[in-house]
């Protein structure tokens, strides 16, 4: 297997932890409505927002009306606040892993189906995404994953050649697309799993990836 020369990263269930609950709360009390209401309308034009379509006001002042209750003001700034702080709790080994590959001066990359208001926001709250080197935002190119376009485009980005690029992702059709253009590829679906198929990959020459976080009872 080719030396591994790139590593590139999925942001949310990879980078990100598990979506806060109490965030969902948040954004279900201001518009008044149920979880299944606002996850079919959040899901349903999603991809528009990601594929920059539709921006941050324009996303959310949709689901609102399609849920009957459009937005005020005060109401947008509401959502877009619990939006973001939905999708930014850290996992802390995969961002500990990318620093180390970092400092081992392996390129790094971020490759996320994302709008525009939530790439504002991580950057704004986390300064270790100035750490990777290449970003690329599905909402800035226009073509989300698992089109084969964006990861080509990704890839000349990067400079490497297709099969020494590794990339991590929580979607499996994800995970198959860049496959199926040649890069290496390992679903992330829990730590302990993504450590197994990293150490059963003969991904040699990478620092090892950090273990589970784990929390004190005493």
């Amino acid at each position: 297997m080719p030396q591994i020369r790139a590593v590139l990263f999925d942001y949310g269930l990879v980078l990100s932890g598990p979506p806060d609950p109490l965030a969902q709360q948040r954004m279900e009390a201001v518009l008044r409505t149920t979880h299944d209401e606002l996850r079919d309308a959040y899901w349903r034009h999603r991809e528009d927002y990601d594929l920059g379509i539709l921006n941050g006001t324009t996303f959310w002042r949709t689901v609102g009306a399609e849920l009957g209750h459009p937005p005020s003001d005060d109401e947008l700034g509401k959502l877009l606040r619990a939006d973001l702080d939905l999708w930014t709790q850290p996992n802390q080994p995969m961002i500990d892993w990318a620093i180390a590959l970092q400092t081992a001066s392996v390129s790094t990359g971020i490759l996320s189906n994302m709008g525009d208001a939530m790439e504002t926001g991580i950057t704004d709250r986390f300064p270790w995404i100035s750490g990777f080197q290449h970003r690329v935002f599905s909402h800035s190119v226009g073509i989300v994953k698992p089109d084969e376009r964006i990861y080509r485009l990704t890839i000349a980005e990067v400079g490497q050649p297709t099969d020494t690029v590794l990339f991590i992702d929580d979607r499996i059709e994800n995970v198959e697309a860049a496959r199926a253009i040649g890069m290496i590829a390992i679903q992330y679906t829990s730590h302990e799993d993504f450590l197994r198929e990293f150490h059963g990959s003969n991904l040699g020459g990478l620092p090892l990836p950090s273990p589970p976080t784990t929390v004190s009872t005493s």
